[in-house]
């Protein structure tokens, strides 16, 4: 018992000597008449701190809507909100009510105009699309408020120590106008989820700043003229406020991460259901749906009729959701059969006796039906180029036969057959039960790697027109879409 107890009397000298020991090495040398007359001068109102407020709030709003993260730097550097902030901070650390009146009314009027200024600019612009940035500061986590926190530990001590240079980084890090710019923008755009989001974003960063900056005032002997009781409240507030807003954006984080790993398994999910060769080409997950909605394009060498059974049931076991889930299948593969055999057939019988034998040239043009004199030959890169005779009812996949039956007849070289320009009509695309007429896709996409020529893709649905195009392209063609829907997904040469 003697021993514990003087342990325990032993703690209080401990505890003293480490008071001193901050004191005398951390506090020694800190002017604190030089900060509270810099926080003084820059944190209240004044028509300069207004002007700053238009300024930064324009820079802002431009670097969301183009959008450009240089942009948004310019604004983020000017950051007239910090200085109110952070005399609010300090104001609370010395229970000094006046100073906290002045700072929160400049803060207050601050962004209010930011907010204002930017729903109008918002509402007379022309571009009021959701661009990446906005989308960025409309979902605020727990990691915003654990960047607002280190933030504001750099910055209260970049501030008591005189270390100007540090708070152009921490004013980049917070970024307080950005979101207020955002929530102008929710507002202008009647967008709740936006305007909520941003909102939360902005008071996160508030919050933290000013009662991280009250802490680090304390410590660097702030307010202490105060009584334990008025630090041991002030710490409750601290952690009650950041405990309030760590729930939201906790559950936030929990979402977003939810998302990304749904996206994932859902990507392995369908894909798994495929051959090797096949390939995701579109993957759209609707978390805001009910039930989770999930659409998908495969390009695919074999259909799968009970893929959508199959991944949807090993989705909702997975998730222990309902899962509304579709997959468009793209067969890649080529059509063959005793058609096509004809027609090669039919295309390389010349009549008149004479055996391929006579160099690469004349083989080649024998298939083709053509006189060799026609067929362009490049030694040096082992290729050969032609333009195959005219064959009365021999579409495109006949003439892609042609060219496998050439390539077949001179090993070693590549060749690339062009059918005439009667044959050069590009087909209409079909789909029956989701899945795509895979052999006028393949044609279309060997006729355009063949002339160098991009394909324009109007009609049926904006999803589908994107599969077509994305199926073209994997299989060396051109393609794009137009804006023209409805009735069936139709390909045309581009002007």
């Amino acid at each position: 018992m003697t021993e514990r107890a003087a342990t325990a009397a032993d703690n209080p000298t401990i505890l003293a000597r480490l008071r001193a020991a901050w004191r005398a090495g951390m506090m020694r040398d800190v002017d604190r008449d030089r900060v509270l007359r810099l926080i003084a001068e820059e944190s209240g109102w004044s028509p300069r701190y207004a002007l700053m407020i238009v300024i930064s709030v324009g820079i802002s709003l431009l670097g969301l809507l183009m959008p450009s993260v240089a942009v948004l730097i310019g604004a983020m550097l000017i950051s007239p909100l910090m200085m109110p902030i952070i005399g609010l901070g300090f104001a609370i650390a010395m229970l000094d009510f006046a100073e906290i009146r002045r700072t929160g009314f400049a803060l207050a009027a601050g962004a209010i105009i930011a907010v204002a200024l930017s729903a109008l600019f918002v509402t007379v612009s022309p571009v009021q699309t959701i661009t990446a940035e906005i989308a960025a500061r409309t979902r605020p986590t727990l990691f915003d408020l654990l960047v607002a926190l280190l933030s504001a530990v750099a910055g209260g001590y970049a501030l008591i120590r005189g270390r100007g240079g540090t708070v152009v980084g921490v004013a980049i890090a917070i970024a307080l106008m950005p979101p207020l710019a955002v929530v102008g923008f929710g507002i202008a755009t009647a967008n709740g989820t936006v305007f909520a989001g941003a909102l939360l974003l902005f008071f996160t960063n508030l919050i933290t700043i000013a009662l991280t900056a009250a802490v680090m005032a304390r410590l660097y002997g702030f307010g202490s003229h105060l009584s334990p009781s008025h630090t041991g409240g002030q710490m409750l507030l601290f952690v009650v406020a950041l405990s309030a807003l760590a729930v939201p954006l906790g559950s936030a984080l929990k979402q977003i991460a939810f998302e990304a790993v749904a996206q994932r398994q859902a990507r392995d999910a369908v894909i798994g259901q495929f051959p090797q060769p096949a390939r995701l080409s579109q993957l759209e997950v609707d978390h805001d749906a009910r039930p989770l909605r999930i659409r998908a394009v495969v390009l695919t060498p074999a259909l799968h009729p009970d893929a959508d059974r199959i991944v949807g049931g090993t989705l909702v076991d997975r998730w222990g959701q309902p899962v509304d889930l579709h997959i468009d299948q793209i067969r890649t593969s080529e059509r063959s059969g005793q058609t096509e055999a004809a027609q090669i057939a039919k295309a390389s019988d010349r009549g008149d006796g004479r055996t391929v034998s006579d160099g690469v040239a004349e083989r080649v043009a024998l298939v083709a039906g053509v006189d060799p004199a026609t067929v362009a030959v490049d030694p040096a890169a082992r290729t050969l180029s032609v333009v195959a005779a005219s064959l009365p009812g021999l579409e495109l996949g006949g003439y892609r036969a042609l060219e496998r039956r050439a390539a077949a007849a001179v090993p070693g070289w590549a060749v690339a057959l062009q059918p005439p320009e009667e044959a050069r009509a590009l087909p209409e695309i079909g789909f029956v039960e989701g899945v795509a007429d895979v052999a006028a896709i393949s044609d279309a996409a060997w006729i355009s790697d063949r002339l160098k020529a991009q394909i324009s893709i109007s009609g049926g649905t904006a999803r589908r027109r994107q599969a077509v195009s994305a199926a073209i392209v994997a299989q060396g063609g051109q393609a794009d879409t137009t804006d023209l829907g409805g009735g069936s997904v139709t390909l045309r040469w581009a002007d």
